[in-house]
């Protein structure tokens, strides 16, 4: 494989939209079990907050050298203001709508012994003004970005997918969509989509051989007009689906510690290297590297252009 395109991803400006979260870890030591029920007594020792959902990835663009402007919902709370906080801190340029009504997502996790012992999650759908303050924003910045990556983690900041795709198109920016739940048709018209392995099966079905997820991916490429489809199978690599027929990358051996983050930084590495200049398979190729480094670390994760090379 050829080297990671440094010089030209930096050039590259990525408009991320989306589900924002904050993943909040508390980490202790387990020393003993509760008298007051049989579960263990953490003693919290420290805290970390860390940007997560569409957030991550944004936060992954700009670790691999691109820019990144994050669009989302957050409520205005201490979790929203802490994640307007990291996301300046990691240089993102944060567009980020105040709900008033609604708490910001949060995933609280208790660690002991670098073990998730617990997690703990506030989470709400933003009110339909909050998404017309979003949409707008969108709309009027897709056009002074080089790719739209949509990280849809179903908690309702892209229930107008379907305009902002279209917004895309009208422009002539590519989007990039790691999807959802079974419902694909609200993402046609999208460059590619990136569905897991589950969520691939849970769209068309199980498939029995390679040839009949072949022929299922290619009539859903063809049903939602899209440039490829990728999709990513864990410990069996990636397989990106184009109008040149099937491709396979096989999965870099890596020990697997958390895979918290894996497909923001996987999504990060395809939109920027795509962006970038490089064909679908060189970018895809990268997306995989990007995903066998970021498992062997703990929790929401990213992975910066040299530890890719």
């Amino acid at each position: 494989m050829t080297s990671f395109p440094s010089g030209a991803v930096a050039g590259v400006n990525v408009l991320v939209v989306g589900d924002l979260m904050l993943d909040r870890y508390w980490f202790g030591e387990v020393e003993r079990i509760s008298p007051e029920a049989p579960v263990p007594v953490v003693r919290v020792a420290r805290r970390e907050d860390r940007l997560g959902g569409a957030a991550n990835v944004a936060r992954n663009i700009v670790a691999l050298g691109a820019r990144a402007t994050l669009a989302g919902v957050v409520g205005d709370d201490e979790a929203g203001r802490q994640m307007q906080r990291l996301a300046i801190g990691e240089g993102i340029n944060a567009r980020l709508v105040r709900d008033a009504a609604l708490p910001t997502t949060l995933k609280m996790r208790v660690m002991g012994r670098q073990q998730q012992l617990l997690r703990v999650d506030f989470e709400e759908t933003p009110a339909a003004a909050s998404l017309d303050s979003l949409h707008a924003d969108v709309v009027a910045q897709i056009g002074v970005h080089d790719m739209v990556v949509l990280s849809d983690y179903a908690k309702g900041a892209l229930a107008r997918v379907e305009a902002i795709i279209q917004a895309a198109r009208a422009a002539g920016v590519p989007v990039l969509v790691d999807p959802k739940g079974h419902a694909y048709r609200r993402y046609a018209g999208a460059t590619i989509i990136t569905p897991n392995r589950a969520e691939m099966t849970e769209a068309v079905g199980r498939w029995s051989s390679e040839a009949e997820l072949e022929e299922r991916a290619q009539r859903l490429r063809g049903q939602l007009q899209l440039e490829a489809l990728l999709v990513t199978r864990s410990e069996q690599g990636m397989t990106l689906f184009t109008g040149q027929g099937r491709q396979h990358i096989e999965a870099q051996a890596h020990e697997v510690f958390d895979v918290s983050g894996a497909g923001d930084s996987v999504l990060a590495a395809l939109a920027v290297t795509r962006a970038a200049g490089l064909p679908w398979i060189d970018a895809v190729k990268w997306a995989n590297r990007a995903g066998g480094v970021v498992v062997g670390k703990l929790g929401t994760s990213v992975v910066t252009a040299g530890e890719l090379t």
